[in-house]
């Protein structure tokens, strides 16, 4: 496959990263804000209980894998084949990577936002209510878990499988 054919692929990359970016901006710049701070610090964060839920765990991965990582697999598809000189393996493995590891980076930000907000005022208002609410923590964050693993996994096997085929690219 031509670098060119790869190109549109790629866009998506650069934009979910983009918007990973920008969301954990926002998010670190509403938690430093002083009423926001100190309801995360009077929650637990960021040693320990809901607090640390929504800072570092939220905060951290949309930055370094909806920011940072989503980028770098971009980047990866893109100069493997100038690097190597192979084409990239499969461009469904591609799409694939994209899309489980992007609804897994949204999927485990957004479960660690509700969980941390939702277990947080129950913390303050009601906390025999939390490990109710608790029980379900679990089950979700591992399904958002294994959702970008599955992305993780495909990116590596598409990246493997390109540098192990036989098949070189001219890149003209």
């Amino acid at each position: 496959m031509r670098l060119n054919t790869l190109h549109p692929h790629l866009v998506k990359f650069l934009l979910v990263s983009a918007i990973a970016f920008f969301i954990g901006a926002m998010h670190g710049m509403l938690q430093v804000i002083p009423s926001v701070r100190a309801w995360l610090d009077s929650i637990g964060s960021p040693y320990g209980g809901p607090g640390h839920m929504i800072d570092p765990l939220a905060h951290a991965h949309i930055n370094l894998v909806g920011g940072l990582v989503t980028l770098a697999m971009g980047t990866t598809y893109y100069l493997l084949p100038i690097f190597s000189g192979k084409a990239v393996y499969s461009l469904r493995l591609v799409d694939h990577s994209f899309w489980w590891t992007s609804v897994g980076v949204f999927y485990f930000y957004s479960t660690q936002m509700v969980f941390g907000i939702w277990e947080g005022s129950l913390l303050l208002s009601d906390p025999q209510a939390i490990q109710h609410v608790h029980r379900y923590y679990g089950p979700i964050v591992a399904s958002s878990g294994i959702i970008m693993a599955t992305g993780f996994f495909v990116y590596l096997a598409n990246v493997v499988l390109s540098l192990t085929s036989k098949t070189r690219d001219s890149l003209q």
